[in-house]
């Protein structure tokens, strides 16, 4: 029995369907498809080393390690709509069985690519003797992957001033029955704030995130903090009314043209989005210089794939403004949402993580 998770199962199914189609439609900012480019090829990592999969009229040539060998492409759609299939009647794990032979056939071992730069696949359009376009794949057939999720690295401190709290009422505050419940954070600000004590944004608690934020925008981890407030005071995920939260209440004091008329806020937020997208991470040094990712391969929940490139990096920031949204990490993993004591002041750390939906 051969057994693939959603998420190897969608990459399968991702695959297949472009070498089975030889064309992908971009998407427009909503998700839609547009214009079509034409798949002259698609690179393919396995354990023993990388597959090229040259897309021709009617059938698809792989080249690897000792092998060059021709397939139909309908039998690539025929894999797909297998497989699509079988997702749909599945809960857990997703039974590939019958296409042991086919996967022998055109060596397919690994079920997800193997990879070293986050990229899922890379793919030539127009030409096989242009530049392969790495691509990340976001499915909502297996749930999307977090744009942004560092863990304990991208958490941001507040400084709890206004009122002095003694080390039992702290550690009242902190107990918890459940550490799972997400809930208890927004308890702890609204007890703090209900005594007269204030939260005011201190620093990004993790130096590389702290610099990696600067790098896209001196102003971004105040930006981010107000934002994570309201994520957990007002319940607010979705970019464009966080963006509008932001816009009414102006944490950077800055004139109102701005605001209104350049889209002061707005434009700070897509920064962040797209920065994310194309491989800034919180652990880990960010130059703002082009990264392996130049592209991704996007999934609806019927099978409908579109891609956005850098190329139109535009209308990427849209299609990313109306599908990020923020996302509260659980607290014990994170290692946030207590009332901590450091260097003789008091602080409580929120947790930033950008997901997609729908």
């Amino acid at each position: 029995m051969i057994e693939a998770t959603f998420r190897e199962a969608n990459e399968l199914y991702t695959f297949f369907t472009l070498l089975s189609r030889g064309t992908v439609f971009f998407g427009d900012g909503t998700g839609k498809p547009g214009a079509e480019a034409p798949i002259a090829a698609i690179r393919r990592m396995e354990h023993d080393g990388q597959r090229l999969y040259y897309v021709g009229d009617t059938n698809v040539r792989v080249v690897g390690e000792g092998m060059d060998e021709t397939f139909p492409r309908e039998d690539f759609g025929a894999a797909a709509l297998y497989i699509l299939e079988r997702m749909g009647n599945s809960d857990d794990v997703v039974d590939i069985s019958d296409l042991e032979g086919f996967l022998d056939a055109v060596r397919i071992y690994d079920m997800e690519a193997r990879t070293d730069d986050t990229t899922d696949l890379h793919v030539a359009l127009y030409d096989v003797n242009v530049p392969f376009i790495g691509v990340r794949i976001q499915s909502l057939l297996c749930g999307t992957t977090p744009l942004l999720d560092g863990g304990r690295s991208a958490n941001i401190k507040f400084e709890q001033t206004g009122i002095r709290f003694s080390s039992p009422a702290v550690h009242k505050i902190n107990w918890v029955e459940d550490p799972t419940n997400i809930a208890e954070v927004a308890r702890r600000i609204l007890y703090v704030q209900s005594m007269g004590g204030i939260l005011k944004y201190s620093d990004v608690a993790d130096r590389v995130f702290r610099s990696n934020l600067l790098m896209i925008d001196t102003n971004l981890p105040r930006i981010v903090a107000s934002m994570l407030m309201a994520l957990h005071l007002d319940g607010v995920a979705r970019m464009q009314p966080l963006v509008e939260m932001l816009e009414e209440r102006n944490p950077l004091k800055v004139k109102d043209e701005l605001i209104r008329k350049h889209g002061f806020y707005e434009h700070k937020v897509r920064q962040l989005l797209l920065a994310s997208a194309w491989g800034m991470r919180p652990a880990k040094q960010y130059t703002g210089r082009q990264g392996a990712v130049g592209g991704y391969l996007v999934v609806d929940a019927r099978g409908g794939i579109v891609m956005y490139s850098r190329g139109d990096e535009q209308t990427f920031s849209d299609w990313l403004y109306s599908h990020a949204r923020l996302e509260k990490a659980l607290p014990e993993d994170a290692k946030y949402g207590l009332l901590e004591r450091e260097n003789g002041a008091y602080y409580i750390k929120l947790n930033l993580k950008i997901g997609l939906k729908p």
